[in-house]
């Protein structure tokens, strides 16, 4: 095990890895896992945006125009929203948050408070001796004098190619907003199967996008295969915390971008103010914590 230290663009990047994978996050940036790379396949996971630069971000940063890729995390919001009171910027407090760390025993452990939220957050990233897998370990705090009703969620955008599938064991899917999909159909429908069309595979770049809310989630689990490459990236996490999906897809047609992005969520739907109505959101009392852990394994497909 290894952990190291870069300077990319005047923002710091740590590295850690061992025999099987190569991690690098960068604190500055709320902890954005920027590189997932497994060396036995010699294959990068996540997809980054070849148009900008890595740079530092401020609060209020509008976030597609500032798609990097990589793995960031959605708290307390998603779209711009005001939540009982305070004015949230697009996707949220933490991808824009500069973060404090510790390298401790073989670990990564970014620390920070989110300004407006008033959210104390805490990951601490490790990697798996024994398989491709890195291991995340979460405390959130509400260190505000209210309770807090909010969504995190996880935000992994991956390398991907026609005939890739997203496997998940979701039953039920829904369309988020048709402006962002190659479907018409609002409706609740049997994933993966919607207008004739298996959602769950990967077409060609067409110009189109998928953006699905999924859930009926009988275990906590969402993955990705590889086509016939033989490969999978998966989040394990606990369903208590995270009981829907949802999943986002650009085959061109958002800003050009041929990407997945698979999104373990801890709210539906989409704003949070409607989320709370329907008791479908994290909710932290005054001084309550949150601690959870999630796995993602980047390696060969198991079976």
């Amino acid at each position: 095990m290894n952990i190291s230290k870069d300077i990319i663009n005047n923002v710091e990047v740590l590295t850690i890895q061992n025999d099987h994978l190569k991690c690098d996050a960068v604190p500055a940036l709320g902890g954005k896992i920027m590189s997932v790379y497994n060396k036995d396949l010699q294959k990068e996971f996540l997809w980054k945006n070849q148009n900008l630069d890595l740079a530092v971000k401020q609060t209020g940063d509008d976030y597609d125009s500032n798609f990097l890729g990589g793995i960031d995390e959605l708290i307390p919001n998603d779209i711009p929203e005001n939540i009982d009171g305070i004015d949230y910027p697009d996707h949220g407090e933490l991808w824009t948050t500069p973060l404090s760390y510790e390298i401790r025993e073989n670990k990564i452990i970014l620390t920070g408070s989110l300004r407006l939220s008033g959210l104390f957050y805490q990951k601490t990233i490790y990697l798996n001796e024994d398989s491709p897998s890195i291991m995340l370990y979460y405390i959130i705090r509400n260190d505000s004098p209210a309770v807090k009703k909010f969504l995190w969620k996880m935000h992994a955008a991956l390398q991907i190619k026609k005939g890739d599938r997203l496997v998940t064991p979701a039953q039920k899917g829904k369309v988020v907003d048709i402006a962002y999909s190659r479907f018409s159909n609002t409706n609740e429908f049997d994933w993966p199967m919607i207008e004739k069309t298996d959602a769950s595979e990967v077409p060609g770049k067409n110009n189109e996008m998928d953006f699905f809310f999924l859930y009926d989630i009988p275990v906590a689990e969402m993955k990705f295969l590889g086509g016939n490459k033989g490969h999978e990236f998966r989040y394990s996490y606990d369903k208590t915390v995270f009981p829907f999906q949802w999943y986002f897809a650009s085959y061109g047609g958002f800003l050009n971008h041929y990407t997945a992005i698979l999104e373990p969520c801890s709210a539906m739907p989409l704003s949070v103010n409607d989320a709370k109505q329907l008791n479908q959101c994290t909710v932290l009392q005054p001084d309550e914590e949150l601690s959870t852990q999630v796995r993602i394994y980047a390696g060969k497909v198991q079976t």
